[in-house]
């Protein structure tokens, strides 16, 4: 007699519950606690990274992802509107830049305004944050651009027309109404952009810092070379990018959740 297709799919269920319990199995059985303990969970030899880990390197992360992301949405609004500009020349001038930032790998822009600038411009001396703001900020602010460019024309024109019809000039049209409709809009992505920018942080150690501007990542890199702990010095510190970007994910989703009740 022929199995039906939800007997079928209950087998099914079955087989894989079988074979992922004999998996799990295995690799405990076979695998070398002892090592694993002290190669991945040595927390007892942490001591000297606390409490700097957290009142410099948790800091400093969230201060380089802040910075960063200001600059790049204030630069990205301005490119969004470029782009969406009746003067060609805005046009083509704003998709260059964003279509350069998107295709170049962000560690490339972080080395050019660490080592190229300061090669080619002896005399500008800037400061190790400003540094990591410009580079990660002009990346961010090509992404951004882009998404507040869809949340722009998102927004029904027919406000506009009615705002000029009763005599608002177009400017004051779009900082007022349009823009402030667009935020809502696309506030998951850029939600999501935060994100991006505080793992994108992690890259800043390529330019070399003093103790004062280490970041997480950095500190963790030092804690493997000097405390014998194996990679639990970046255990902890991927423990302590999920403190910054688990919540951020959480707004993210209610942002999502709210907008899609919005529109019903």
């Amino acid at each position: 007699m022929a199995m039906t297709t939800s007997q079928r799919a209950r087998i099914s269920k079955i087989v894989q519950a079988i074979i992922f319990v004999a998996v799990i199995t295995t690799l405990v059985i076979v695998a070398d606690w002892p090592k694993i303990r002290t190669s991945f969970f040595a927390f007892e030899k942490l001591g000297p990274m606390f409490p700097d880990l957290l009142l410099v390197g948790l800091k400093n992360t969230i201060f380089y992802t802040v910075i960063s992301f200001a600059f790049g949405l204030s630069l990205g609004l301005v490119l969004a509107l470029m782009k969406m500009a009746s003067f060609a020349p805005y046009r083509w001038l704003a998709t260059g830049f964003i279509e350069f930032f998107r295709g170049v790998p962000a560690i490339l822009v972080l080395l050019a305004f660490g080592f190229g600038v300061p090669a080619a411009f002896p005399e500008a001396k800037w400061p190790f944050a400003v540094t990591v703001m410009l580079s990660l900020g002009l990346v961010a602010a090509a992404y951004i651009a882009e998404t507040l460019r869809a949340g722009l024309q998102a927004v029904p024109r027919g406000q506009t027309e009615a705002a000029r019809s009763l005599g608002m000039p177009a400017w004051r049209a779009m900082v007022t109404i349009v823009i402030p409709q667009a935020f809502k809009i696309v506030l998951p992505p850029l939600t999501n952009e935060m994100i991006l920018l505080t793992k994108d942080s992690s890259l800043a150690f390529i330019l070399g810092m003093t103790a004062a501007q280490y970041e997480m990542t950095k500190f963790g890199r030092e804690g493997i070379t000097s405390l014998g702990a194996g990679i639990t010095p970046l255990i902890v510190a991927g423990a302590l990018y999920l403190v910054i970007t688990i919540p951020l994910s959480l707004i993210t989703r209610r942002f999502e959740n709210s907008s899609a009740r919005t529109k019903r």
